[in-house]
């Protein structure tokens, strides 16, 4: 304040420091209770912030107990090293499976017979080679550019049809060596030469050196050194092959990988002691839950002590919740062999309110009753029709027993034949073997039928459907198609999906039509509608379910098999602990939770104590000009008042009688 430094002047008593004084002590009431405040409010944040951090530890091993896959850990052991077992808990059950591995799974090669002189300047003749290798076919073009050995194995390596080339130098001379890139008959390598008029070359010169049939060896082109095989295998005496060494989708949750043929003996077991310390992870974090809450709410009877949140009404329905959802019987298992958390071994101690475990008591009943066990934890939906499958419940789906009733079974996309397939067998040759599927109205299916003999209808159907399985599109998108003779003699090809996206259609058909597709008919699948509980329900393929708005089943999801309508039982849906923890958690730490309005509502607490300091400082800065303009006046007044004192005793001086002797 400019003037400040001169109070004082006048009356030597109201200076600058007793106005500091004066506003220190205006000051003081105000920033102490704003101290006060902001302190306990930062410090119930702090609190509320830990209590947060304890609560969100609790919700993991709940997510995790709350899936069904989690509480069915199974492994797999091997008699054999040889024979390795991989096991997927999710789709995996208990058993003891006999393998025999008879054949290994190799990739053909080839070498060509003839020695060549140079492996770069050797000619070996001008024309086309024509390489099929699954449903892969590559043209490859040889002329003045590439007319050598090596310029032949170059192009064969970039056309990228599935098969390696190199040369190999002998010592004599070098030869051409060709080799699948994928093991299995499906990926036989068949190679025709032509010349540049597109005629088959057959006389053993130029290229015709380097035509392959499998299954014919003339001696004038190329010979197999190894032939291509597929792995097999008997498990339980039931004979399975795969074009690779890798056996998968054989049986339920299971797979194998093969380095050598031999006997082994797979054992799946139920992992027991992996779900009980998942279990455990669950009662540890509880635990370490009730001790954030004693720290921060508990209170000392003897001292009468309280804690910071002591009394808190968020920590008290908290704990009031939890204690009812890890207390309760669940709905739905009221007259299962399990029913709540006490049966399977997990107590609290009434005095600190800890989760106590009994490991022994949880394993005996996860042994004896898995399915209820899963059930006390993960969302489950028992259903009284073994071809109806619980798939999955909606964020509203509230437990209960629901009714399911069928009004339209799902179908699959069929196609049939427009006749009926020759009965004295059907010749497949270069003029017809090329035939493209659509499926589905997205994947093109490009097959190449087995060249050779005349072959009866059963025999064509085998062959399709071994090139349908082992189609690399096919793979890629996950679908399957299924081909059959119908008791006329026709062939069908039915999609493996159900639904009105499934279909099955020509493309495209190469020369004379021998298979009987010349109009041909197509049928496209339905989806599956009904009720569930009453309400109507969408279809979508075989899954029925209700949306999101539909009463107490709202999101309910069942997957139903077979094509039988009418009523098809129900379903108990029984929601498990762990999603009712779940749930919980995500109320309380969520957005728009109740941690979130407490710690939103202390926010704005902290926010009005800063604007009503910002207040304070207006008003002690109004206080401190006034008090500086009453100081300064009345400064200003005791100054003249002691002039005037000043002059009234020069005067009295003056006046006094030892003035007159003089």
């Amino acid at each position: 304040m400019a003037g400040i430094s001169s109070l004082g002047i006048g009356s030597g008593v109201l200076t600058s420091d007793l106005v500091d004084q004066l506003v220190a002590a205006e000051r003081a009431p105000a920033d102490n209770r704003f101290t006060r405040k902001t302190q306990q409010s930062e410090a119930m944040l702090s609190a509320y912030g830990k209590l947060r951090s304890a609560i969100t530890e609790l919700r993991l091993p709940m997510r995790q107990l709350s899936s069904a896959d989690n509480l069915k850990a199974f492994s797999a052991s091997s008699s054999n090293e040889d024979i390795g077992v991989s096991v997927d808990s999710a789709k995996a059950s208990r058993g003891s499976y006999s393998l025999d591995v008879t054949s290994l799974a190799t990739a053909q090669a080839l070498k060509s017979t003839e020695v060549f002189a140079d492996r770069d300047t050797t000619a070996v003749g001008e024309g086309k080679l024509t390489i099929a290798v699954g449903d892969k076919t590559a043209d490859i073009t040889i002329d003045n550019s590439n007319n050598s050995l090596q310029g032949l194995a170059n192009a064969i390596n970039d056309s990228g049809v599935g098969v390696s080339a190199g040369v190999i130098d002998t010592g004599n001379g070098f030869q051409l060596v060709l080799s699948s890139d994928e093991t299995g008959t499906a990926n036989a390598v068949s190679i025709t030469a032509t010349d540049n008029n597109g005629t088959a070359l057959t006389d053993g010169l130029g290229l015709s050196r380097f035509d392959f049939n499998t299954g014919v060896d003339d001696g004038a082109g190329l010979s197999q050194t190894i032939a291509a095989t597929d792995a097999k295998m008997d498990i339980n005496g039931i004979t399975v092959t795969r074009p690779s060494n890798s056996f998968e989708n054989v049986i339920d949750g299971l797979s194998f990988d093969i380095k050598d043929i031999g006997k082994s003996t797979v054992k799946v077991s139920q992992d027991v002691g992996a779900v009980t310390d998942r279990v455990q992870g669950f009662v540890d974090k509880f635990n370490a839950l009730q001790g954030t809450i004693d720290s921060l709410a508990g209170f000392n009877s003897d001292a009468g002590v309280g804690s910071l949140l002591t009394g808190d009404s968020t920590v008290r329905a908290l704990q009031s919740q939890l204690r009812q959802v890890l207390t309760s019987v669940v709905p739905g298992l009221e007259n299962a062999s399990v029913r709540s958390l006490v049966d399977v071994g997990i107590s609290t101690d009434p005095k600190t309110g800890a989760l106590e475990f009994n490991r022994s008591i949880f394993e005996t009943q996860l042994k004896e009753n898995p399915d209820d066990v899963t059930a006390l934890f993960a969302e489950q939906g028992r259903t009284t029709d073994g071809q109806v499958e619980f798939v999955r419940s909606g964020l509203k789906t509230q437990p209960g027993r629901y009714d399911i009733n069928v009004t339209q079974a799902a179908t699959q996309g069929k196609l049939m034949a427009g006749s009926a397939l020759a009965t004295d067998g059907i010749k497949i040759n270069g003029d017809n073997d090329e035939l493209t599927l659509e499926l589905n109205g997205e994947t093109k299916v490009d097959l190449k039928l087995t060249q050779g003999e005349t072959i009866s209808p059963q025999d064509l159907v085998s062959d399709i459907q071994a090139q349908l399985d082992s189609n690399a599109a096919l793979k890629a998108s996950g679908e399957s198609v299924q081909v059959a003779l119908d008791d006329s003699g026709k062939l069908t090809f039915t999609s493996g999906k159900y639904g009105s996206e499934s279909s099955v259609s020509v493309s495209s058909q190469e020369g004379t039509d021998v298979l009987g597709l010349t109009g041909a008919g197509g049928t496209a699948g339905q989806d599956i509608a009904g009720t569930i509980g009453g309400r109507t329900a969408k279809g979508d393929g075989q899954v029925l379910f209700l949306s999101s708005d539909s009463g107490p089943a709202s999101g309910l999801q069942v997957r139903i098999l077979g094509d039988q309508t009418g009523d098809r039982g129900s379903i108990n849906f029984v929601q498990g602990i762990g999603k009712s923890t779940v749930d919980l958690v995500t109320r309380f730490v969520g957005a728009d939770g109740d941690l979130d309005s407490r710690t939103n509502s202390l926010n704005r607490e902290l926010e009005e104590i800063q604007q009503d300091r910002v207040k304070l400082e207006v008003r002690i800065e109004s206080y401190r000009e006034r008090l500086v303009k009453q100081f300064s006046a009345a400064d200003s007044l005791i100054s003249q008042l002691n002039s005037t004192r000043d002059f009234v005793t020069q005067q009295l001086e003056a006046l006094a009688p030892q003035n007159f002797n003089k």
